[in-house]
């Protein structure tokens, strides 16, 4: 039996999609410490990890707090975490010291042990990951032109690299953060630009673990075919959004279900139609399990659980990567993409009801059953065994 260390941010994305490769490494015998803040204790345990808690610096999810939306002002999060954090796992681990780590892609502290104690270190990557030459891919190039010239990225990297220094990791940041020694990729391959660009001795594609999912629950299977609207679990405080999805579908013969989060306060949705159901949550996965349509935030989360239903989709994109995640849905034949701000009820409307194609319906299932093929869960967890052997 190895001792295998997990670390991740505190938030539903980064934390979620590793939970069922936790689950199958414990299965085989594996004892799985995660190290992650009090609010998500719970959540790990149920996967069978033992849980390291610690204090942090980033929102409180569970509390209602909201991440920035502000790029610059998230990156320096991640730093300021891993720099508090490491010193706290370097003396919650120092005495029973993993034979690996296992770490999401803002786990920073995880590398910084890993390299301070010699271990092996696999990331679990619920995001796109960096291809050759990506640096000067034209629309790399052209998203990040306003950042270059940004004093606060300026200061941001300076205070990355001196922090990597003084713990003795002889990485520049863009090789800490963006080129992990190995790393398993958590999204649909079809979702990865420049799929073939991609150094395959670094990374591999498994698609999402959703095969084993024991924090969530089952839904009940419906009469009428099901529309979920959900915007994920950051960037939710949009109660027009929401009273648009209830003008549009409203008076469709379907049954609506409306994930509206933690933040949004109820009193300003108005009167919620017959037909729609209204609820702070819903166990996603189990949901499109039974769904014909999902109206989503192109969050990768939501993507990958969409294709791994072969749900059709509507991406009304919010913020960071769901802007690119919504165009190469579109891209991929599976989804209509509205920007949130040509969001109108008829927009909405005639972009439901455009889903209902032959064509959409077949390219869906052909994704789902792409990234089934993909070996998920159990592929990863051989994975991470040959790492530690």
């Amino acid at each position: 039996m190895s001792h295998i260390a997990m670390v991740a941010p505190p938030a539903h994305g980064h934390v979620n999609p590793s939970l069922p490769v936790v689950a199958e490494l414990v299965a085989r015998g594996h004892r799985v410490s995660y190290a992650v803040p009090a609010p998500f204790a719970d959540t790990v345990a149920g996967a069978g990890a033992t849980p390291v808690v610690h204090a942090t610096l980033m929102p409180d999810e569970t509390a209602g707090e909201q991440w920035p939306s502000e790029p610059v002002a998230g990156m320096r999060l991640f730093l300021d975490e891993g720099i508090a954090s490491t010193p706290l796992l370097r003396a919650a681990f120092d005495g029973d010291r993993p034979d690996l780590f296992l770490a999401d892609i803002g786990g920073y502290s995880a590398r910084v042990l890993a390299h301070r104690w010699d271990r092996p270190l696999v990331q679990l990557s619920p995001a796109r990951v960096a291809w050759e030459g990506y640096e000067s891919d034209p629309e790399i190039v052209t998203m990040t032109a306003g950042m270059r010239d940004d004093p606060a990225v300026a200061a941001y990297r300076e205070d990355f690299a001196a922090w990597l220094a003084a713990e003795g990791v002889p990485l520049d940041v863009d090789a800490f953060t963006g080129r992990p020694p190995r790393s398993l990729v958590l999204l649909p391959r079809a979702m990865q630009p420049h799929a073939d660009l991609v150094d395959e001795q670094r990374y591999t594609f498994v698609g999402p673990c959703l095969d084993r999912r024991p924090h969530q629950g089952d839904w009940p299977a419906s009469e009428r075919p099901l529309v979920l609207v959900s915007l994920g679990s950051a960037y939710t405080d949009v109660p027009d959004f929401y009273r648009a999805c209830f003008a549009a579908f409203g008076d469709l013969d379907r049954d609506v279900v409306v994930q509206v989060g933690a933040h949004v306060d109820l009193d300003e949705l108005g009167p919620v139609p017959a037909n729609t159901r209204v609820e702070r949550w819903v166990p996603q996965l189990a949901v499109l399990g039974r769904a014909s349509a999902f109206v989503t935030h192109a969050g990768m989360g939501g993507c990958s659980e969409g294709l791994w239903q072969g749900v059709p989709m509507v991406a009304v994109p919010q913020a960071v990567d769901q802007f690119g995640n919504a165009a190469r849905l579109a891209e991929l034949g599976v989804a209509r993409h509205l920007p949130a701000g040509d969001v109108t009820p008829a927009a909405l409307r005639e972009a439901l009801l455009s889903l209902d194609d032959p064509a959409v319906r077949a390219r869906s299932a052909a994704l789902r059953d792409e990234l089934r093929a993909a070996g998920g869960t159990t592929r990863a967890a051989d994975l991470i065994e040959a790492e530690l052997r």
